[in-house]
């Protein structure tokens, strides 16, 4: 009776069954009516009394035909043929069915028993009590009056004025209510007519009812929308709570998604939504999951905006499959209606940032030694005025080989062909030819490694309009040579008490590479690389194929651990640098003429359990003065108890203004009994402006908590939005209102939910 949940998801409000569709399922089995041993009631008073028939090693199965009914009391009367009366502490045990009450009668040839005073039956760890209960023992069928019910899977509990059970799994309640709160008088509750609860499936599905919180009706439904909620963790068809938020942008917006449980790897919801400024949108997010393929598609429609007056759309589809053994297609692809789509309509920064927007297709073919990748790829450019960026090239498409091997009689080689056509609205096009082949020979023991490696970047060039004055053919073969090498040093020190092992890592890193004249050649794909410790062990000072920098220079390191005994980093210090010893001719953009590079210096560690901090810096060897530096800190004493401060700093040698100083501080805290506090402010020194800020409390309560969220982020240079989200979460039934876990765990590093 159980469903495999491959898929997670919010659990839906209403079902898509109507209310007596649970009736429709029989079982197939039919528990054995077993005799009893009943020869003691011809006495017509036994002080103690057991009737029992065959004794069963281990627990009794419920669809075991020859499961034993047990049945036991402190006295018994009746005709052993038709009834049996049964007086105090009466117990009545058949399968997973537990009847408990003062008196029963038990109809022999019907396999019933009718119970009064105090009944509390158990089914499957589910208990109902009531004053009366008449049950069919073979097909647990029977009946509670005035009931009350606790359930196992999710202390779902209630009551109302009768219980009917279909079989050991369904159950209706009539006049009935459902709540996860604990006690007489719950904070929310459920009061419907009709009450079905499916153990099997693991739903309820209520009639026409009402929502209670505080005693205060919140919610109703009508008896043909078929309120569902969960009895587990398993995904069911239905409407999922409302949202229900604001934003600056938009104004008011009210959302009622349903959600389709297709099977157990395939699941659709539809988000219709009112946005009060802008329209009716509707939305779609299907996601599958199979052997050998899986993916993911949301589009967004809004018809007629009434800001513009335009259809406005978005689509975002992923998908990854294995066509055959070693071969495997993937897509990703973007779209949006206009360039401002992302920035009217975005939830979070994350999303407004985006304004390249990539549609790729991909096939790639894998052996053990090689493996080809084609690829095709083009991109919509969401531009703004007040910051126009250059549309980057399409790849119509590219090609890559690649082959390698490791440990061929000590050596390491590599292989990488690349074929690519470079479409482009505006600027030059062609074809590229790249050959990259590598070979290393490394010495690895544990104290120190030596890798010296020899590589040759070759690359041909057809050009289809170049413009005048330039060639369409260039061909360059650049060779490389570099060496790693690097120590290991270990001894025990002393930590601020605690004993641990340091570590001591120098590390030289030379590389030579002669200079080849490229100011004619195309520039596709290629820009100055992040100077950073990764980087900075690197041959070419350059990202992707169109420049090879010349090179004669060594890079050094030194890198300082603190590791406990259990294998944790406690503390990690690292400084680095590069020289130089000839002047860099390849260049894009201006040139720089220096005999050493930026210093590099990064620090992190963990100064007790609960606080740590990291600091990176990058300085410039010219005028002495902080290129690039980030600060750090965060302190998590408890849990759900976090804060954490960094500052950020990144100057702009062209024009000062674009320069970089943030403070970004946010936090999870308690202020109270079951309140916390949340926030975030990303807050620009340069600007005076917030640039992505949060701000909201929680309260939790054992059965039910609630939020609420304001949150400003920025949508483009000069405009942001402002929205303000509210959530009551029921448990075990629903969460209404519009959903604030996404912003919270983005926003606030290492925040906990509460509930």
């Amino acid at each position: 009776m159980r469903r495999k949940t491959v898929l997670s998801h919010p659990q839906p409000l209403f079902s898509t069954f109507p209310a007596n569709a649970v009736d429709a399922r029989r079982p197939a089995w039919r528990l054995a009516v077993l005799p009893a041993m009943l020869a003691a009631l011809y006495w017509p008073l036994l002080a103690q009394a057991q009737v029992q028939s065959v004794a069963i090693a281990g627990k009794p199965k419920t669809d075991d035909k020859n499961a034993t009914t047990f049945i036991q009391a402190e006295q018994i009367s009746g005709r052993p043929d038709r009834f049996v009366n049964f007086d105090e502490k009466v117990e009545v045990v058949k399968g997973n069915t537990t009847i408990i009450a003062n008196h029963a009668t038990y109809r022999n040839l019907e396999d019933e028993v009718d119970a009064r005073g105090d009944v509390r039956v158990t089914r499957n760890g589910d208990c109902y009590n009531g004053d009366t209960m008449k049950m069919r023992l073979d097909t647990n069928a029977g009946s509670v009056l005035n009931p009350t019910y606790k359930l196992l899977r999710n202390n779902g509990q209630g009551g109302g004025d009768r219980i009917d059970f279909q079989d050991e799994e369904r159950s209706t309640i009539f006049h009935g209510t459902y709540s996860t709160c604990e006690g007489l008088n719950p904070d929310w509750y459920l009061k419907a007519d009709t009450l079905n609860l499916d153990t099997g499936l693991d739903t309820g599905i209520a009639g026409t009812s009402m929502v209670y919180f505080k005693r205060v009706p919140i919610l109703a439904v009508p008896s043909f929308m078929a309120m569902s909620f969960p009895l587990s963790d398993a995904r069911h068809s239905g409407v999922l709570p409302p949202s229900l938020g604001s934003t600056s942008n938009g104004g008011m917006e009210v959302g009622l998604p349903y959600y389709f449980n297709i099977a157990p790897n395939r699941d659709l919801t539809v988000f219709p939504k009112y946005i009060q400024k802008r329209g009716l949108q509707v939305g779609l997010d299907g996601r599958y999951l199979g052997v050998g393929y899986a993916g993911e598609s949301n589009f967004e429609f809004l018809p007629s905006d009434k800001e513009t007056g335009t259809n406005r759309y978005a689509l975002n589809s992923i998908h990854t499959q294995t066509l055959m053994p070693k071969l495997t297609m993937a897509w990703n692809v973007n779209y949006a209606s206009d360039d401002a789509y992302p920035a009217d309509f975005a939830s979070s920064i994350n999303k407004t940032a985006v304004r390249v927007l990539p549609r790729d297709l991909t096939f790639m073919y894998a052996e053990t030694f090689w493996n080809v990748n084609l690829l095709t790829s083009k991109y919509q450019v969401l531009q703004e005025l007040a910051a126009p960026i250059t549309p980057p090239y399409d790849r119509l498409p590219q090609l890559t080989l690649h082959g390698g091997q490791f440990d061929v009689k000590g050596f390491d080689w590599a292989v990488d062909t690349i074929f690519t056509s470079f479409g482009h609205p505006t600027m030059v096009q062609g074809e590229r030819l790249v050959l990259n082949p590598q070979v290393s020979l490394p010495f690895i023991q544990s104290g120190f490694f030596v890798i010296p490696k020899l590589s040759l970047h070759a690359a041909s060039y057809s050009l289809s309009n170049p413009g005048p004055g330039l060639g369409d053919h260039f061909q360059i073969a650049v060779p490389t040579v570099s060496v790693d090498s690097g120590l290991i040093f270990e001894r025990q020190a002393n930590w601020f008490g605690s004993l641990m092992t340091q570590t001591l890592e120098p590390r030289l890193f030379y590389v030579n590479t002669p200079y080849r004249d490229q100011s004619l050649f195309p520039n596709f794909d290629s820009g100055p690389a992040d100077f950073n410790f990764a980087q900075m062990f690197t041959e070419n000072r350059f990202t992707g194929q169109d420049r090879i920098g010349d090179a004669n220079q060594i890079t050094t390191a030194l890198v300082s651990r603190f590791i406990e005994s259990d294998g944790e980093e406690r503390f990690k210090m690292a400084i680095g640098q590069r020289l130089y010893f000839n002047q860099q001719k390849v260049t894009l953009g201006a040139g720089e003429n220096q005999s050493r590079s930026d210093l590099l210096l990064s620090a992190s560690g963990k100064f007790s359990k609960t606080l740590s901090a990291d600091i990176n810096l990058q300085i410039s060897q010219t005028d002495q003065e902080s290129v690039r530096s980030n600060f750090g800190v965060r302190w998590n004493p408890g849990p759900k108890k976090v804060i954490n401060a960094e500052y950020r700093f990144q100057r702009d040698k062209v024009t000062p203004d674009n320069q970089v100083k943030q403070i970004d501080i946010s936090m999870q805290w308690p202020v109270a009994d079951r309140w916390y506090m949340v926030g975030r402010s990303n807050f620009s020194l340069q600007t005076n402006k917030l640039i992505e800020g949060l701000a909201g409390f929680e309260y939790k309560q054992d059965c039910w908590s609630f939020r609420v969220l304001a949150q400003r982020f920025v949508t483009a240079t000069s405009t942001s939005t402002t929205g303000i989200s509210i959530q009551l979460e029921l448990n075990g039934l629903a969460k209404l209102g519009s959903n604030t876990m996404d912003a919270l765990r983005k926003g606030i590093s290492g925040y906990q939910p509460i509930n």
